[in-house]
């Protein structure tokens, strides 16, 4: 893979471009791919943005989210988008399986593939440019670096800031997590003086749900949240009879998992979701318990030190028998924060 610098000239020629992310795309997946969208079109690209999935309907607001493509929903018409592109952008995931069905449609492709991504252990095989930095905070913070770097800073307009903000805040946790660098507050610090108003973003992120998410909500923490003091340690588990009584829907489970965390003591927070295809794992942790290790043994997953996720074919049972059994092992990393 070579280094994305490499890839700057090539901006200056006109090209059909793909944005793609990984399935159900969050605020930083999204934020990034139609930062990147809005830079591409000034620079005269032929632009589109493709999702694996459905999102969240808090992203709606987002400034070009009304043009993105859902691959499950137009599958052919994705396919021949993805087949006549020149440049492929694989923004905030580092392997094709992470784009679910599309997976086959972007290793056939003869476009050169992109990387803009900071998790760990990226598929640099599979890229011809590309940055992968995990020390960044989010994808959002790249894609600024990319644009700063290309020498583009005057192409920076408000429905940019407006999406990299948005992905900034949901991955530093609106500025809690340590990956909350002295570039990030320089970051925004850039985007207040051009002018950017941050609160109705976050408001739009947080305050944006329906009365049946904060009852789901509530009769998690009060009937699937288990804890253990030994371990520091909270699990949660929600079934699929949770999911259609409380009429769930794609976004209304995120930050679910980071609740636990607020307890006292507690070091590592975990929680498994019944989906209909497979049980869906979350893993949040203080301290040195490395989350990305930890899924990538046991749940077919990854992402970061302190937090990652999973999945598995097995059932919520066999999982939940799985998690207790082998986090016991964990015991001195899990005892003291």
């Amino acid at each position: 893979m070579q280094a994305i610098n490499e890839l700057y000239p090539l901006l200056n020629k006109p090209a059909k471009v793909v944005i793609t992310t990984h399935q159900k795309p969050d605020p930083d997946a999204m934020g990034s791919s139609l930062a990147l969208y809005h830079l591409l079109i000034q620079l005269g690209h032929e632009v589109k943005v493709i999702s694996p999935t459905n999102w969240a309907a808090f992203l709606d607001w987002m400034p070009g989210c009304n043009k993105v493509l859902n691959y499950e929903a137009a599958v052919d018409k994705c396919d021949l988008i993805i087949k006549n592109a020149d440049l492929i952008f694989c923004l905030d995931f580092n392997t094709l399986s992470r784009t679910k069905k599309m997976t086959g449609s972007l290793s056939n492709s003869n476009a050169l593939r992109i990387l803009v991504d900071h998790h760990k252990e990226p598929q640099t095989e599979m890229f011809v440019y590309g940055v992968s930095d995990t020390t960044k905070s989010s994808t959002c913070e790249m894609v600024y670096d990319f644009i700063m770097q290309s020498g583009n800073s005057d192409k920076l307009n408000m429905e940019m800031m407006q999406c990299l903000y948005a992905g900034l805040i949901g991955d530093t946790g609106s500025f809690r997590f340590a990956a909350a660098s002295a570039s990030v507050f320089e970051m925004v610090a850039d985007f207040k003086r051009r002018g950017l108003v941050h609160t109705p973003i976050h408001d739009n992120i947080y305050d944006n749900f329906l009365e049946n998410r904060f009852r789901f909500i509530g009769h998690v923490l009060s009937h699937r949240l288990e804890i253990d003091y030994e371990l520091n340690t909270a699990f949660m588990w929600v079934t699929k009879q949770d999911l259609l009584r409380y009429q769930i829907k794609t976004g209304d489970t995120e930050g679910l998992v980071n609740l636990p965390l607020g307890i006292q003591g507690l070091k590592l927070s975990a929680l498994v979701i019944d989906r209909d295809e497979k049980r869906k794992w979350s893993f949040r942790s203080k301290g040195d318990f490395d989350c990305n290790t930890f899924a990538r043994r046991y749940f077919n997953g990854g992402g970061h030190f302190n937090a990652a996720g999973g999945e598995s074919d097995e059932s919520l049972d066999a999982n939940i028998s799985l998690f207790k059994k082998v986090i016991k092992d964990y015991k001195d990393q899990l005892e003291t924060l």
